[in-house]
């Protein structure tokens, strides 16, 4: 029975510690809406030529990319999907909403979720990131020098 409780206990302080921390931003409103803010549009209908055999993109400097199956962004990326990504110039173009490739200090691989509050500090601009499919923000904050890609673009 007292493992039982101990169990209950770590788990709510556990559930409590998430909240704390997921709510614990400059913008919880990204929280609280069951609508999450949608990415920039970086792309004209103008650039975009539909052909019988082709459809082509006008994009400088695209590239592609793939996902790993982690699940934390779906149903938008998941294994399979074809990823296109632009490299961004600046922190101006990093806007809430945009998903970007990033290397976080707390793995060696890169990660890919969804910009969910930005700001700055005496360090400069940063962001927070969160899966789409997770409860949980990623920890830390994500400075400019550690993105990578936004992604502009999903084919399934």
């Amino acid at each position: 029975m007292k493992k039982t409780i101990a169990l209950l206990v770590l788990i709510t302080m556990l559930l409590t510690a998430n909240l704390v921390y997921s709510f614990n931003l400059k913008n919880p409103s990204i929280f609280t809406s069951n609508e999450l803010i949608s990415p920039a549009n970086r792309i004209d209908k103008d650039q975009v030529h539909f052909y019988n055999d082709r459809i082509v993109i006008d994009i400088n400097q695209a590239t592609w990319a793939t996902y790993a199956n982690t699940n934390s962004m779906d149903p938008v990326l998941d294994q399979g999907a074809i990823g296109i990504e632009i490299i961004p110039l600046s922190e101006t173009e990093i806007q809430i909403g945009d998903i970007i490739t990033y290397q976080p200090d707390w793995t060696d691989g890169l990660t890919v979720h969804r910009v969910i509050t930005t700001g700055e500090d005496e360090e400069g601009w940063y962001c927070y990131t969160k899966g789409d499919n997770t409860s949980v923000v990623d920890p830390g904050k994500i400075r400019f020098n550690q993105i990578r890609y936004i992604t502009i673009g999903v084919l399934y």
